[in-house]
């Protein structure tokens, strides 16, 4: 992977982004291109290899490709990428792409087992759900019967905290991802790693404080450009918080390469930047 940064960094949160897997979500384009400034033609949809020729070009060696749940089925705003659909990528290229498991609370523990279907026959190595759609924080009780299988099957579990947004008009969400609910997570999970993906802004103060109390959280930087980070977080980064920030980019919301430049341009210490582009994300996840 020859380019111009010394660190292969692996992102813990991406899209599969292709024709066959956009044809299963609803057509946002004000969302994708307008709001997040998503290129026509990536939101469109792109082959794997040319996210691995984007992924090279920034630097990236690996990248976790989420089967996300979006909302309840049946409703037109809402959507499921099938586990298989991210299994064929991870086949296909084993030492490029990993699979998370996409939930959804409602369905209960059907959808458990699922989850167990995903990591013990498919292969994922982590879980991964969005509060805002289902407009259930993470500490509901819905969630817990999932937390104790992520215990059972020793695979950390991201969520995204923070504001969400208005992703359709006719389906408009509350933000009920407060970083400040991992806290009756992580007590009554102590062994459950806890990854609050998208920073918490703009509670990111709040999130730092549950990264800084518990042992199993963990903060995903992905989502929000890191030259609009706030200053609190970049210093947590480069001190007291070095082992607890895992690099992401929620790709296409953000662009590989322009991500990977700006935190570049962040100017953090050489140790204290391995440990959020590589190191984090390889001991959290166990990865080899």
């Amino acid at each position: 992977m020859k380019n111009k940064y010394d660190i292969a960094a692996i992102d813990i949160i991406a899209n599969l982004w292709t024709p066959e897997s956009n044809r299963i979500r609803p057509k946002r384009d004000a969302f994708y291109h307008g709001k997040m400034k998503v290129d026509k033609q990536t939101a469109k949809g792109i082959t794997h290899e040319d996210m691995l020729r984007r992924m090279d070009a920034a630097g990236i060696e690996r990248v976790f490709l989420a089967a996300t749940k979006v909302g309840r089925l049946g409703h037109p705003a809402c959507y499921h990428i099938p586990y298989e659909m991210v299994a064929k990528a991870v086949k296909r290229y084993p030492d490029r792409f990993y699979g998370l498991a996409g939930l959804d609370p409602w369905e209960g523990m059907q959808g458990v087992r699922a989850l167990e279907h995903a990591v013990k026959d498919l292969g994922f190595i982590g879980a991964h759900f969005y509060p805002h759609w289902y407009e259930l924080a993470p500490d509901h009780a819905k969630w817990y019967p999932f937390y104790a299988k992520c215990c059972e099957l020793d695979i950390p579990v991201q969520m995204q905290v923070g504001q969400s947004m208005i992703y359709d008009p006719d389906y408009r969400l509350r933000s009920v991802g407060r970083p400040i609910t991992l806290d009756a997570v992580a007590c009554d999970f102590p062994e459950l790693k806890l990854v609050g993906i998208h920073v918490g802004i703009p509670w990111t103060d709040e999130m730092i404080a549950m990264a800084w109390k518990h042992k199993n959280v963990y903060i995903g930087c992905d989502a929000h450009s890191p030259k609009y980070w706030p200053e609190s977080f970049v210093r947590y980064i480069g001190s007291f918080g070095q082992d607890k920030v895992l690099f992401g980019t929620d790709f296409p919301i953000l662009d590989f390469e322009r991500t990977r430049a700006e935190i570049e341009a962040l100017g953090l210490k050489p140790a204290a930047k391995t440990k959020l582009l590589r190191d984090n994300a390889i001991r959290v996840y166990k990865l080899k």
